[in-house]
């Protein structure tokens, strides 16, 4: 874990691949409390620390996690969330390149399909028409860097369902890197995808400036971008 900003209202964290938001079933440590432990320490707090939860980043990815250190804060950012007023963007490697940037390299690229998803499998299946059951999922793409094997896309969601850069991609037939559930060829060594929460961006919850925080480029990430010509 690595803080990327602080202040009294909000804590904002580069989560590593492996490690959960939230607690769940396996009982594993989560980052919630990581986090906890982390501001107990660093400001000498002998009593509990409260810390809300206001979004999740799916286990195997990597990058930004938003935590609310006052309830004042949780409530205004469970609203920015709902509503979208903040602002995610997210880097990820695929070994397919989307016939669509071949055309518009540059440009942001719209991504419109019906996600289902399958509580059993932990996985959400896409379509090109709207199904009964099924929820809207928009993104953007576009093409960042190419590298001799691989592809760095930015992806901005326009709707938060489950699983969606994943499951989106995939079926536009460029998994992510790694994502064995969704298609691809085979694991990173570590058990990561290659999905980084790489920047987020809003109006502070509380004093109202603006906030824009980006996370660092771990490996092949900065790999790729640093041979952007």
């Amino acid at each position: 874990m690595q803080v990327l900003y602080e202040d009294n209202h909000i804590i904002i964290v580069h989560k590593e691949s492996g490690e959960i938001v939230q607690g769940d079933k396996t009982g594993d440590i989560p980052l919630s409390e990581t986090v906890k432990d982390w501001i107990k320490k660093e400001h000498n707090k002998p009593m509990n620390v409260f810390l809300g939860v206001v979004h999740r980043l799916d286990r195997p990815a990597q990058g930004i996690v938003v935590f609310a250190k006052t309830s004042k804060a949780l409530a205004r950012l469970n609203k920015m969330f709902a509503s979208q007023e903040i602002k995610k963007t997210y880097w990820v490697i695929t070994e397919n390149l989307p016939r669509e940037c071949e055309i518009s390299a540059e440009n942001f690229i719209t991504l419109h399909n019906w996600l289902v998803r399958n509580e059993k499998q932990n996985k959400s299946y896409a379509y090109d028409r709207e199904k009964a059951g099924a929820k809207e999922a928009i993104l953007e793409y576009r093409l960042l860097a190419s590298g001799k094997k691989y592809h760095l896309l930015e992806v901005k969601l326009h709707t938060g369902r489950h699983h969606q850069i994943r499951c989106q991609l995939a079926h536009l037939g460029c998994p992510i890197k790694g994502d064995l559930k969704y298609g691809a060829k085979r694991s990173n060594p570590d058990g990561s995808i290659s999905l980084l929460a790489h920047k987020v961006e809003f109006e502070h919850p509380v004093s109202h400036n603006v906030i824009s925080v980006e996370s660092p480029l771990p490996g092949l990430f900065g790999k790729i971008y640093g041979e952007k010509s």
